[in-house]
């Protein structure tokens, strides 16, 4: 039988991940090519054949998802399997309809064919949307496990912008991991938190590697923690699923792929935000719960905000910075800046879109609904560089950063800034704490 010839539709993660785990050493296919959206500049690079495997000796060329109609054809290609997530159900069907009409299969992979099996019990936590609150509640149920005397080791969805090969398995342990892994601020925003509360994240490119050397880690390992990215369904088979869910976006837990599939699969479901959100938005979620996994267990949550100085806030004209991805294709229009520049009584919010260069007036020019909030994109040097001149060209007081990390730390901000803080905080019960006693029981932890 002829092999069938392959394009995986990805963004730099789950494409990879399918790869892995369902194409690499598979001889009923061959996989011409990736092609990459979502994340800028991740395009125009090889998949290498160190990776790749012994039937991809040349690697695998990575095109930009503008050329997909044009590669189907080039190619002869027979199916297209899309590996992306945090997109509507319209675009998941238009790209259908894209890749139908170029003659070719449209595809989904599932957990069957993608979930590997751990060694050690794996608690999974994802999200509906990018930008719930998933990495928060990840910190929590470390907390949790941890003081149960328990080694957790976390395990991060991939973020593999740079070198490839180098990226294969990356652990952090400490800050100046970040340096030495060439960390992106996207990267350092989900590794940071963790490394500073002395837990040790993994994250690359080949996620079966990664968790061999997360079982075996030298500081030991009870517990494996997938701290899923993204609103993907997780890459290994979990033992505890728990979906986080934001009231801001209401509806959209039944609106986005695979963020359906989360909350359908979820053991727990924490609705976060609950602090700054709509009652009507919050019902709304609990409706969608009801509807398709009324057997969870719901926990309620809010994500109550700090800051360092309220007095930089309090009558001035701000600056908001919040998390890239989160206001891009996570399409976010009030992050942990806003909720503080409403809260701390700042007199207005200024519009950074006169002020951009750039990379970052480019960012606005393909997600034009971010409005008056300032992405903090770092996916490359040059990126940080227009953030830096974009906060420091901005005619504002001060300037709020919403970020999980201080970008004090890698940009020089000349104007006086504050940091926004947020961890999660449960109300009333069940309470995360409960669901993980059940699952250490269950475990004999």
């Amino acid at each position: 039988m002829a092999k069938k010839n392959v394009i995986i539709i990805g963004a730099a993660g789950r494409d990879f991940h399918n790869f892995n785990t369902y194409y690499r050493g598979n001889e009923n296919y061959n996989v011409v090519a990736f092609t990459a959206a979502q994340i800028p500049d991740i395009d125009g690079r090889k998949y290498p054949a160190e990776l790749a495997g012994s039937l991809y000796p040349e690697g695998i060329p990575i095109f930009a998802e503008e050329e997909l109609t044009s590669l189907i054809k080039k190619y002869n290609v027979d199916d297209c399997v899309f590996s992306y997530s945090d997109v509507p159900y319209a675009r998941v069907m238009a790209m259908s309809a894209v890749v139908n009409a170029a003659g070719a299969n449209f595809m989904l992979l599932g957990p069957k064919d993608t979930m590997i099996k751990s060694t050690k019990p794996v608690v999974a936590v994802v999200a509906t949307r990018t930008g719930c609150g998933k990495s928060q509640t990840s910190r929590k149920v470390i907390e949790y496990l941890m003081a149960k005397g328990l080694k957790v080791v976390a395990v991060r969805h991939p973020m593999p912008y740079g070198d490839l090969n180098a990226q294969k398995v990356q652990r952090f342990a400490k800050v100046e991991d970040l340096a030495f892994h060439k960390c992106t601020v996207e990267e350092m925003e989900e590794y940071e938190p963790h490394v500073v509360r002395g837990n040790v994240i993994y994250a690359g490119v080949d996620y079966e590697a990664i968790v061999r050397a997360a079982e075996k880690d030298p500081d030991g390992c009870d517990v494996i923690l997938w701290d899923g990215g993204n609103n993907d369904f997780p890459f290994y088979k979990p033992d505890l699923t728990i979906t986080v869910a934001d009231p801001h976006r209401p509806g959209h837990e039944l609106s986005y792929y695979p963020g359906e599939v989360n909350m359908r699969i979820a053991d727990a479901i924490v609705i976060n935000k609950m602090d700054s959100a709509s009652p009507e938005g919050i019902q709304i979620v609990r409706n969608s719960i009801n509807k398709v996994n009324p057997g969870a267990i719901v926990i309620d949550g809010a994500s109550p905000i700090k800051v360092d100085n309220p007095e930089l806030i309090k009558g001035k004209r701000v600056l908001v910075v919040e998390d890239g991805p989160t206001l891009t294709h996570g399409e976010m229009k009030i992050g942990a800046g806003v909720v503080a520049a409403q809260k701390f009584g700042a007199c207005k919010m200024v519009d950074p879109r006169p002020f951009t260069v750039g990379k970052l007036s480019e960012t606005f020019r393909i997600y034009p609904n971010i409005g008056t909030i300032l992405p903090a994109m770092g996916y490359s040097d040059e990126q940080l560089k227009d953030l830096e001149t974009t906060i420091n060209n901005t005619d504002c007081d001060s300037v709020i950063i919403g970020t999980p990390i201080d970008l004090n730390r890698i940009i020089k901000i000349t104007k006086p800034n504050t940091r926004v803080y947020y961890d999660l905080q449960e109300i009333g019960f069940p309470t995360l704490d409960g669901v993980l006693n059940d699952f250490c029981a269950t475990h004999s932890l």
